[in-house]
């Protein structure tokens, strides 16, 4: 297996980031889809076929990352069409501002500093994972985990309300 590993995996990251541009997604494709690979080698036939085999799971895991991607950015553009806000006054935004620093105080701090850092401070992943010597993923994760659990604190106060 690590020879197989050897010899693809860098064609399978190349690959994805030439069909997704997008450098954590390819790592994240070709890990896919060596996962894939491991679960169903017994299935393979013929040795010799292999590179055929693993391209086609390497394509179509690429392709599944593309609709995926696709059905999100339609997701984000549909949900900010419905809620776009067409007139914000100051006294409103500042309100919504002090609310959202409120809530903001009820999470850990390792997700309020990236979460601080991303959107006020405009960091990118990478500088965020440089700044506290953490992985990208590590990264991502935590943004994810933070905006995850600023929506179900918003959430549960709006249905307070």
């Amino acid at each position: 297996m690590a020879f197989l590993v050897k010899r693809w995996h860098r064609k399978f990251c190349e690959k994805a980031y030439w069909i997704v541009k997008d450098a954590d997604a390819s790592k994240d494709i070709a890990q896919d889809t060596w996962n894939t690979i491991i679960d169903k080698l017994e299935n393979l036939k013929n040795a010799e076929s292999f590179g055929g085999w693993a391209l086609r799971i390497f394509y179509n895991k690429s392709l599944d990352w593309i609709h995926a991607h696709n059905r999100k950015q339609n997701e984000l553009i549909k949900y900010k069409n419905e809620h776009e806000v067409t007139d914000i006054n100051d006294d409103n935004f500042d309100k919504l501002q002090k609310e959202l620093l409120k809530t903001l105080i009820k999470l850990p701090n390792n997700h309020q500093v990236v979460l601080k850092l991303f959107y006020t401070q405009n960091y990118s992943l990478k500088e965020i994972s440089n700044t506290f010597n953490i992985s990208v993923g590590t990264a991502k994760s935590r943004l994810f985990h933070a905006r995850e659990k600023l929506k179900l604190i918003l959430k549960y106060k709006h249905y307070e309300n």
